[in-house]
């Protein structure tokens, strides 16, 4: 039996924290692709093993600092050579470990390239993925597992969120049994986000592969789409797959006579690091959005997003070293490209792209957070006359 000093405190306890708020920061990247000249620059020539780390080095300190960090895996780690890009991606395991590194907590691995080393392939980019201690879905190595692991339920500091993920098509390459890829199939969908407001969640976030490719707005069929889902019971819908962005867009939803909701869609957060080189594909944006939960309900706070550029640095002592860099652009603008040791060629691109961003995004919902060097822990150098 308690005593009752003992259960006042914690009846006082538990009102306490029931009424401060909580809060929980999300990290969400555009697609993250492998084409061969990425192999390539990622390859140790000594030992034909490969390290990515360069890669994310500079965004690494924003993505540490989310609470839940979620990237699109657009290629498939077959686990062995040979290694290819476009049009079926085959990369190294090491990208997933870099990817974690980097801070990275789940991966979603549903999306259109997802069966391009077959049934295998599926298998193993899931093992992978899970050694290095991902959270993934999207991707099943069979029906029992689906049923099992699917919705993707995630428990952090205080909050419990469920993820969902699907993919338009796998590019005709059909999904070979007893494989799961999760494709668009809107009653399938419904079912799925029913299925998903059972566990209670603060918050149903699904992330879409979807859209129609370098298409700047979100297609109609996205649109009504993301209404529908929104209806059903999402709360927020992430998008990829252009590898352009699309807008951001904040809507209201009625949950009953007297109720309202915020929820957030991001039509398209373009790519985080590739090497395509059509218009508006050089880079994409880092989403992030802020969840707070009081009193046992759980809003939007705020959400931003941080334009990020792929620079290709040239070893000069080695012209055909190449090294790929994600680059919050505003971190690296008004005399910090030094520091880097751009060229003006690639001063001019990167300038290019964020007024693009910046400048497509202008009458969106969300606004610029913009990166310092500070943010990356970076000196800045002294101008020097």
């Amino acid at each position: 039996m308690l005593h009752k000093p003992f259960f006042f405190t914690l009846l006082l306890s538990f009102i306490v924290n029931f009424s401060l708020a909580q809060e929980i920061n999300l990290l969400f990247v555009g697609d993250i692709m492998g084409h061969k000249p990425q192999i390539k620059s990622a390859e140790i020539t000594k030992n034909k093993k490969y390290n990515y780390d360069p890669v994310f080095k500079y965004v690494k300190p924003i993505i540490e600092k989310a609470d839940l960090a979620i990237a699109n895996l657009e290629v498939t780690l077959p686990g062995k050579p040979p290694y290819q890009g476009y049009p079926r991606f085959r990369s190294p395991d090491e990208i997933a470990t870099s990817l974690r590194t980097a801070g990275f907590d789940i991966l979603t691995t549903s999306n259109n390239h997802s069966n391009d080393a077959g049934k295998d392939g599926v298998i193993q980019t899931i093992k992978t993925v899970k050694e290095n201690d991902f959270y993934q879905t999207g991707t099943f190595n069979n029906q029992a597992e689906r049923d099992l692991l699917y919705p993707l339920v995630v428990y952090k500091k205080g909050f419990k969120l469920v993820f969902l993920n699907y993919t338009y098509d796998t590019n005709g390459i059909p999904t070979r049994e007893p494989t799961v890829v999760l494709e668009i199939d809107e009653k399938m969908i419904k079912k799925d986000i029913e299925e998903a407001k059972k566990f209670n969640a603060d918050a149903i976030i699904v992330l879409m592969h979807w859209g129609k490719e370098y298409v700047l707005e979100g297609t109609k069929k996205q649109q009504k789409l993301a209404d529908k889902m929104l209806a059903w019971g999402a709360d927020h819908i992430i998008g990829g797959h252009p590898h352009v962005v699309e807008p951001i867009v904040e809507k209201t939803i009625q949950v009953d006579s007297t109720t309202s909701r915020k929820a957030v869609v991001v039509y398209s957060l373009g790519n985080f690091i590739s090497n395509q080189t059509k218009p508006n594909t050089d880079g994409g944006i880092m989403f992030e959005m802020t969840l707070q939960k009081k009193n046992g309900v759980t809003s939007l706070k705020k959400y931003n997003y941080i334009p990020v550029w792929r620079y290709i640095h040239k070893d000069t002592d080695n012209d055909k070293k190449r090294t790929y860099h994600a680059l919050p652009i505003a971190a690296f603008e008004n005399g910090n490209e030094s520091k880097l040791k751009m060229n003006e060629k690639a001063i001019a691109a990167m300038k290019k792209y964020g007024k693009h961003v910046r400048d497509h995004l202008n009458n969106s919902d969300a606004k610029e957070r913009k990166v310092t060097l500070g943010d990356l822990k970076i000196k800045k150098q002294k101008t020097v006359n």
